[in-house]
C-alpha cells in the first residue's frame, strides 16, 4: 500500500525558512528563498505574506493560490 505524503505540521521560522513535519515521520527546516520565481510566487518575496502559510491539500498554500507538493518540500528539508 502507498502511502501519499502530507505536511502535517508547519511552523514559520523567519525569512524564507518554515518548520516542516511530514506523515512519514521527517521533521526539519525548509528554505524557500530560492524557490520564489515565476508569477506565482512573486508576491511570496514578501515576507509577510511568506509568513501567512496556511495548510491545505495536505502542504504549504498562500491564499494567492501558490503551493508547493509536499514531495518537493520533502527534498528540501534540512533534518
Amino acid at each position: 500500500m502507498t502511502m501519499f505524503l502530507h505536511v502535517t505540521v508547519a511552523k514559520y521560522i523567519e525569512d524564507y525558512r518554515a518548520q516542516l513535519s511530514f506523515n512519514d515521520g521527517l521533521s526539519g527546516e525548509v528554505d524557500l528563498s530560492n524557490e520564489l520565481d515565476g508569477e506565482i510566487f512573486e508576491p511570496l518575496k514578501d515576507k509577510t505574506f511568506f509568513q501567512s502559510f496556511f495548510l491545505e491539500g495536505h502542504t504549504l498554500n498562500w491564499s494567492n493560490g501558490a503551493d508547493f507538493a509536499p514531495e518537493f518540500l520533502k527534498k528540501l528539508t534540512i533534518n
